[in-house]
């Protein structure tokens, strides 16, 4: 939770063109936690790209739930694996409905920093356990987002999940990042080690989402753009050439990608 909290804190600082996240900075003067290796970092390439990754990958997400409110104005706004993010509450559009789910204890955190406001939930679950697929009102339409989750997933656990997305949430979406294995090894490698994981191969990584992930069901409408230039072209004064080199290189070498899938219906 609070690594993902920082970035989104450090992108406001270093991108306030592009992105601003006005609960990260408030939460960070808030949380009694030792950021001092966290700031000593902060000023380094890649920490500044890495937060530059984080700030567009929330503005990605964050434009493709505001486009299915446009069409689904009492839709459920649902943040799988929310951690901090208050994506869905600035996303707000007085009507839809907001639910923040992740594990018991990290929503336990987010009640006393992040207690749901009006028409929100925030929902203890494990996300791959269907049961909390029971808890969303769909009556108005869903749009289903998850930022920097399923790299923790095995494929067949994404599969699984969004499968079963498909049966329950007919006329749904569901956006969320991914890469590809050269990327997922990256991005992987700490962790992994820390677990003695060395079958990085299981977890999930796409190069071709539609082609790949629309294999899985013939009901996935499926599609992609670039994260880092798919959405903006980062031509702002704050992000530098070799910044905008390194997110092409992202994009097209690493597939890093929004992907969305309709369930049932047209994207």
């Amino acid at each position: 939770m609070i690594l993902p909290l920082y970035s989104r804190k450090l992108c406001t600082e270093l991108y306030p063109n592009l992105y601003r996240d006005e609960t990260a900075v408030r939460l960070i003067d808030q949380i009694d936690y030792d950021f001092s290796e966290a700031e000593k970092n902060s000023r380094s390439l890649m920490q500044r790209f890495g937060a530059l990754e984080v700030a567009m990958r929330q503005n990605d997400l964050a434009f493709e739930v505001q486009a299915y409110l446009k069409n689904h104005p009492c839709a459920a706004v649902v943040n799988l694996g929310c951690g901090l993010d208050n994506t869905g509450k600035a996303c707000d559009n007085g009507s839809c409905k907001i639910y923040n789910l992740d594990f018991p204890d990290v929503i336990a955190v987010r009640n006393e920093l992040l207690p749901a406001g009006e028409r929100e939930q925030n929902i203890p679950c494990d996300l791959k356990d269907p049961a909390w697929f029971d808890k969303i009102d769909t009556s108005g339409g869903a749009v289903f987002f998850a930022s920097g989750v399923f790299y923790y997933f095995l494929t067949e656990q994404v599969r699984e999940l969004v499968q079963g997305m498909a049966d329950a949430f007919s006329g749904g979406v569901l956006v969320f990042d991914a890469a590809n294995r050269t990327a997922v090894k990256m991005i992987a490698k700490t962790w992994l080690r820390t677990a003695k994981i060395k079958d990085v191969g299981a977890y999930f990584a796409v190069s071709d989402a539609p082609k790949e992930i629309g294999e899985w069901d013939s009901r996935l409408r499926v599609s992609s753009r670039g994260y880092m230039m798919g959405y903006n072209d980062l031509k702002d004064p704050s992000v530098s050439g070799f910044f905008r080199f390194l997110a092409k290189v992202g994009d097209n070498g690493m597939k890093m990608q929004i992907v969305k899938i309709g369930f049932g219906g047209k994207l």
